[in-house]
């Protein structure tokens, strides 16, 4: 491929090299493999389910580590627009109907004044309309209401981030999902009577976030008693991926330059690479509740931390001893809890101290799942790696061979589901950092059809943030409680008992 000097100058900005834009044309002519798969994960075959008295146990271990001055960092990737929250109501606006008539648009219109934004909603079209919510609402001028939430001249929740919207009211005032997770973040993640909390936000969102927490902090720090250790970061333009036309050549501009872009959640590995933490526990922005049924979630994060401080603790005296060298009995202990508590079974019969250190030496997380209630997104899976061992991996739909039926099968009847519910530990036993990206899988990037103004184009996605970008990691599954899982997907969500 040529670049022109143009291109070359968009690629500095960027810090792209020019061998990383042909690694990835050839990708998209060569596509990713499908990963080879053992089975879907299960309990007693992959994933834990720790009775009452474990669940204890884990949390108190949780609560040891934390006392002993350890730093804890929530990292929160918050960098979505709002935009396919509202897919829904946009149709409306554009629709050749002006009454709800869909039975998503009747429940809205039916449930408005349970939403946390009522009150600015209402205040908007006071200061629009000249009228509030309910009065337009009984002339029949619905779009008037709908126009006011989405457009950028009133509310703009059409834009905003979903970490910017207020999804759950309290006596004092209507929260934000990013609020709520400063206040999860004092009540698990904060040791030393420090919480410290790392948001990803896209460049254009960054100083509303920032506007906020200085508007919030101090409520919060008063209430919870808590310092606050509140940091952003932004994708990367480096991490920006080519797009391509249908045949495979770079798909430009109208003015000619070469369009890029973003990798996907996959490229927060180089951000969480960046976070100087022990412990970084992973949420998702949108998957919050209000504090009344918190205690659970609470209870549940603590102990899928003590389940990974207690393994990583095993996993750094077994590496000590390596180091100085193991008799055949040690061996095969070490050997029996990399394979058993670990998940990850070897390849062929060759399991000597070179094979273990590896396995043992590399970062650990340990996911919540959940019993698959049919919600979309990816599932624990036991996987073939590169290397031909078998271990645990969070799986997309986008990754299985479609034509492959016993694959399908397993799939489809799997048990459980990724609520993105992590809880990671990213130093070795030397206490030194690990060089996340080294652990990344590349053969598992995907490949989309996208457009841009009209025309078709192929999309490059980056090995998922918990996917192939963690492929190489140490993996524990364990479940938890269907109620520590409330994604708000669309605005209706909001409407559900748990966001009430």
């Amino acid at each position: 491929m040529m670049l022109s000097q143009q291109d070359l100058k968009q690629l500095a900005q960027k810090g792209i090299t020019e061998q990383q834009i042909s690694v990835q044309l050839d990708e998209f002519k060569t596509g990713f493999p499908f990963l080879k798969l053992e089975a879907a994960a299960s309990i007693g075959n992959g994933i834990v389910a720790p009775n009452e008295q474990e669940r204890k146990q884990f949390v108190d271990a949780w609560n040891a580590y934390k006392a002993e001055g350890k730093r804890v960092v929530k990292f929160v990737p918050a960098s979505g627009a709002a935009s396919r929250m509202f897919k829904d109501m946009f149709a409306f606006l554009d629709a050749d109907y002006d009454v709800p008539t869909t039975a998503f648009e009747k429940n809205y219109f039916d449930n408005i004044e349970k939403f946390a934004f009522f009150d600015a909603l209402d205040a908007m079209c006071q200061k629009n309309e000249g009228k509030g919510v309910k009065a337009l609402m009984a002339e029949g001028n619905y779009k008037a209401v709908v126009a006011n939430m989405l457009k950028p001249e009133a509310m703009n929740y059409g834009q905003l981030p979903k970490g910017m919207l207020l999804f759950h009211q309290y006596p004092e005032g209507a929260r934000t999902p990013m609020e709520e997770h400063l206040v999860e973040g004092a009540l698990y993640a904060a040791s030393n009577g420090e919480a410290n909390v790392h948001f990803t936000v896209s460049h254009e969102h960054m100083q509303f976030f920032q506007q906020k927490v200085t508007d919030k902090r101090d409520m919060y720090e008063k209430k919870f008693g808590v310092k606050y250790d509140i940091s952003f970061s932004e994708q990367k333009p480096s991490t920006d991926t080519i797009a391509a036309n249908p045949d495979n050549t770079p798909f430009r501009n109208s003015d000619g330059s070469l369009l890029f872009r973003p990798g996907g959640h996959g490229a927060l590995i180089e951000n969480l690479n960046e976070i100087d933490a022990d412990v970084i526990f992973i949420k998702n922005i949108d998957n919050v509740v209000p504090d009344r049924l918190k205690p659970e979630t609470v209870e549940w994060k603590q102990v899928i931390a003590g389940v990974l401080v207690t393994l990583q603790k095993k996993a750094f005296e077994y590496l000590k001893e390596l180091e100085k060298g193991v008799d055949d009995a040690r061996l095969k202990e070490i050997a029996d809890f990399v394979e058993k508590c670990l998940c990850c079974a070897p390849a062929g019969n060759k399991v000597d101290a070179d094979y273990l250190k590896k396995k043992l030496n590399r970062p650990m997380r340990v996911c919540g799942v959940v019993k698959n209630v049919g919600e979309p997104g990816g599932g624990p899976f036991l996987t073939y790696n590169q290397d031909g061992t078998i271990s645990l991996q969070i799986l997309e739909s986008s990754q299985i061979d479609k034509n492959n039926e016993e694959y399908m099968k397993m799939f489809t009847q799997g048990t459980h589901f990724n609520p993105v519910d992590l809880v990671c530990a990213v130093k070795d036993y030397k206490g030194q950092p690990f060089d996340l990206p080294k652990f990344v899988d590349k053969s598992t990037g995907f490949i989309s059809s996208k457009s841009k103004s009209g025309k078709e184009l192929k999309a490059l996605e980056l090995p998922g943030l918990w996917n192939g970008a963690m492929s190489d990691w140490s993996t524990v599954f364990v479940e938890v409680p269907l109620a520590t899982f409330n994604p708000v997907k669309t605005v209706n969500d909001l409407l559900r008992e748990q966001h009430q």
